[in-house]
């Protein structure tokens, strides 16, 4: 909820902007504090209300988020045509700001006696203060090699992910194609991204695999996919480049249904939220990296055949990172990590609820799904 409220406040900030600063300190920092405290609690949740078909309720809640997004550019467009930029962001601020109702509707859990036990047990000394905010990050995972392992795989992966949302388009119109043809590849893209992430969902609750072997195999195609995109376009077919473009989009869709699911199965069900929220906050850097690495490469070689082969490499090696986890070649899952210690167990409040609703207990069983 208080995502919500700083989304839409800082689109409705940015639409009385008059300097370029005050977009960067609107739109940059405050709205994109309000979207990185809306996604983390939001995969959070789908992933402690569902005991079963965890992974294709994630794959559900992502595509929401593809509909969204397909969505997003004609909207905006008629809005800026309509009520002109300012206009437009107004009322995206104001659309953004329902997020706050939707968060108010989710349903809390009982709370168990923990949290009263950590305010009454720790001090507010330096020392306590840091020791809480160490605990509830769950910065420990950082010395633990299943966990950064994993971490570096996925930072890898997010290298070259968004390459393609960027500079397919332009890519597209650099070989040749129309402005029009240019814009529906990305949008085709984002079409069968939708579908993957539905079916990866479903085909990954089915237990016929290990979901970090699905992973995996989605990662490896989707980086093959993106580095055949600038080979389809070369011989100036508008067939083989959509073709190429609907399977990455596919394959990409797919692999983002699988990626958190993995994270408890890995830490264990009481440190997923600070896992997430870790694994997040160091992807997200690595991603910052792809989209001008593609740029300077396109710059340099003049094209963008280079910039794709890249991007498609690097999520290759995130493949081959994750090949290194232990137990990665077995075809059951490890069993879980141990519970913390007792001493560690005084600092888990927060978690406390999140592990009591993935608990899946007999007097919560209808509230399950």
């Amino acid at each position: 909820m208080t995502g919500g409220l700083l989304a839409g406040l800082g689109l409705i900030l940015a639409s009385q902007a008059t300097r370029l600063y005050h977009l960067y300190l609107t739109m940059g920092v405050i709205s994109g504090l309000g979207w990185g405290l809306v996604f983390t609690p939001m995969v959070a949740t789908v992933m402690a209300h569902f005991t079963r078909r965890r992974t294709l309720a994630l794959g559900l809640a992502f595509s929401s988020i593809g509909l969204s997004s397909f969505a997003f550019n004609p909207l905006f467009q008629l809005l800026v045509e309509k009520y002109a930029w300012r206009g437009a962001l107004l009322i995206l601020g104001g659309l953004s700001l329902n997020i706050v109702p939707c968060g108010a509707l989710i349903r809390p859990q009982r709370r168990s006696k923990a949290p009263a036990k950590v305010d009454s047990e720790t001090g507010s000394s330096p020392v306590s203060v840091l020791r809480r905010i160490s605990s509830y990050l769950e910065l420990s995972l950082l010395s633990e090699r299943p966990y950064v392992t994993y971490t570096l795989g996925i930072t890898l992966l997010n290298v070259g992910y968004f390459v393609p949302y960027f500079h397919l388009v332009a890519h597209s119109r650099h070989a040749g194609f129309s402005e029009y043809q240019s814009a529906f590849v990305m949008s085709a893209a984002g079409a069968s991204d939708i579908l993957g992430r539905i079916v990866s969902g479903w085909f990954s609750d089915l237990g016929h695999f290990r979901l970090i072997h699905l992973l995996s195999a989605w990662t490896t195609l989707a980086g093959v996919f993106i580095m055949l995109l600038p080979l389809s376009s070369l011989s100036g077919s508008y067939s083989a480049l959509m073709v190429i473009s609907l399977l990455y989009g596919f394959c990409s869709g797919a692999l983002t249904s699988v990626v958190f699911v993995v994270v408890p199965l890995i830490v264990g069900v009481e440190r997923m939220m600070g896992a997430l929220g870790l694994l997040q906050l160091i992807e997200s850097g690595a991603g910052l990296l792809g989209t001008p690495l593609s740029g300077f490469l396109k710059d340099v070689t003049g094209n963008y055949v280079a910039s794709f082969i890249v991007a498609g490499s690097f999520l290759i090696l995130g493949t081959l990172t994750m090949a290194t986890l232990p137990h990665y070649f077995s075809c059951t899952d490890p069993p879980p990590p141990p519970q913390r210690s007792s001493l560690d167990d005084k600092h888990n409040g927060l978690h406390s609820e999140l592990e009591h609703m993935t608990s899946s207990p007999s007097s919560d069983t209808n509230h399950r799904v």
